[in-house]
């Protein structure tokens, strides 16, 4: 798969951010780190749909409109997927895409595994 530049552009900016490297943690796990708020998301399951919007903005303390501009770089470079469904946004990792920038990443600064011998 080729990737444009400007898509990697938008990664290592999506990256650039602790807030957004942080709401990717989260989703890897949504049952843990969002499991006192799914009795809240009646219209999804928080785990196979993914987290509303909402919710990650409540998880951080921040409002909706500032969340959704971190989710919406999260998009851009491909790191999430935002469904609609109803009124709601909803958003799980991408793990094909985080994996193709770790790789791409690793062959581009032709990172090697560190030698444990001797």
């Amino acid at each position: 798969m080729t990737i444009s530049m400007s898509i990697r552009e938008d990664q290592v900016k999506a990256l650039a951010n602790e807030t957004r490297i942080e709401i990717l943690r989260v989703l890897d796990d949504p049952a843990t780190h969002f499991s006192t708020h799914f009795s809240t998301q009646e219209s999804a399951d928080p785990t196979e749909f993914g987290v509303c919007v909402h919710l990650i903005a409540a998880h951080f303390g921040v409002s909706p409109p500032t969340m959704s501009r971190h989710i919406e770089l999260l998009r851009r470079a491909g790191f999430i997927t935002a469904r609609r469904r109803q009124k709601w946004t909803y958003c799980s990792r991408d793990e094909a895409a985080l994996s193709d920038y770790a790789a791409w990443l690793r062959a581009s600064l032709n990172i090697r595994e560190p030698d444990h011998a001797g």
